[in-house]
């Protein structure tokens, strides 16, 4: 199982939110390309991007410091002869042009979120478009979607949604509990054991990781379907540490998951 590192963009900062709350923002770095650098020297396989912004304002807003990003990633990826390292991005995507240009920069994968649930056509439309390369991201409070930054709830059922994008050809779905995430208080494993079991897609798990227990208890579950956990506060404040716990979810993955993609 992968332990993706999130790297939350504000004003071309690095930050973390509570709760989705832009104005409970703490800035861990004003230079994120420098925080890439460090998680992916830290073991990190895989990098989460969110242009928070942009899922405000339904634009890209931290276009500059995502190349940024992506230049990093790219150099150390040439520098240590890997392959690739994934990047995902979500957050203010809400048209093709904007996936295909991201896509073009060298993102490997579009998360599409609130604009899935509110224009489902637009998700279907990118399927079809670049196949294999857009994950959907479900905030969720409750077994219920919630949309635009968190700030509305939606009613409908996650697990439904779920069932329906999958048929659109999504790649994975990144499930987030916004009742937990910034708040460290444990992921919360049986929601997410839930839609994973009801998908055949892979579930990468996000909201409220804490500590390596956390880490070691979605490994014990990983079989029925999720294939990672987005890593924010845990890493920043040094509740986890990044090397270690990859290390322990390589020790607890069966052989299957091993040196993989997750």
């Amino acid at each position: 199982m992968l332990l993706i590192p999130a790297i939350d963009l504000k004003d071309g900062h690095c930050v973390r939110l509570q709760q989705g709350d832009m104005n409970l923002a703490t800035v861990f770095s004003e230079d994120p390309a420098d925080m890439a650098l460090h998680w992916l020297k830290k073991g990190a396989r895989r990098l989460h991007l969110v242009d928070l912004n942009g899922a405000f304002a339904g634009k890209p807003k931290n276009e500059s410091a995502i190349k940024s990003i992506l230049q990093v990633v790219q150099e150390f990826a040439e520098d240590n002869g890997i392959d690739e390292i994934p990047v995902q991005l979500g957050g203010g995507i809400r048209d093709l042009d904007t996936i295909e240009r991201y896509l073009d920069n060298g993102i490997s994968y579009i998360i599409v979120g609130t604009a899935a649930v509110k224009n489902p056509g637009f998700l279907h439309d990118a399927c079809g478009a670049f196949p294999g390369h857009i994950i959907v991201g479900l905030d969720a409070k409750d077994g219920k979607v919630a949309t635009d930054g968190w700030s509305k709830m939606s009613g409908h059922e996650v697990i439904d949604l779920a069932k329906k994008f999958e048929a659109y050809g999504v790649e994975s779905i990144v499930y987030t509990d916004i009742g937990r995430d910034g708040m460290m208080g444990g992921v919360n494993i049986e929601a997410t054991v839930k839609l994973a079991q009801a998908v055949k897609i892979p579930v990468i798990a996000s909201g409220g990781l804490h500590n390596l227990a956390d880490v070691e208890a979605l490994c014990a579950v990983q079989d029925e379907g999720i294939e990672g956990v987005i890593c924010g506060r845990s890493i920043y404040e040094g509740t986890i540490d990044l090397t270690t716990a990859q290390i322990r979810a390589d020790e607890l993955s069966s052989d299957t998951f091993k040196g993989g993609e997750a």
